[in-house]
């Protein structure tokens, strides 16, 4: 940690670089510890890793922004939201 940065700000950089104690220096680190997670209830989840090119810079319009059905969660919501499906199409 240097010493201009404050605890908080070390230990959100520490957290987003490991998970689980693993540092998460590749894809396939992270593919597989998100595909061995399980929930208390027994829940399996599965992960791939998608490796496609989508084009990037494509410009989105005020109204289409809009009209995207986002709920913001309360955690730094600018960052973390779901995507609900549209209704009524």
């Amino acid at each position: 940690m240097s010493s201009g940065s404050s605890r908080t700000e070390w230990s959100s950089a520490e957290v987003s670089l490991n998970w689980r104690g693993q540092p998460l220096l590749s894809y396939e680190t992270v593919v597989n510890l998100i595909g061995g997670t399980r929930t208390k209830s027994g829940l399996k989840v599965k992960a791939l890793l998608d490796t496609a090119d989508y084009p990037t810079g494509r410009p989105v319009t005020d109204r289409q922004f809009s009209e995207l059905r986002l709920m913001r969660h309360a955690f730094h919501p600018d960052w973390n939201y779901t995507l609900l499906p549209r209704t009524g199409t």
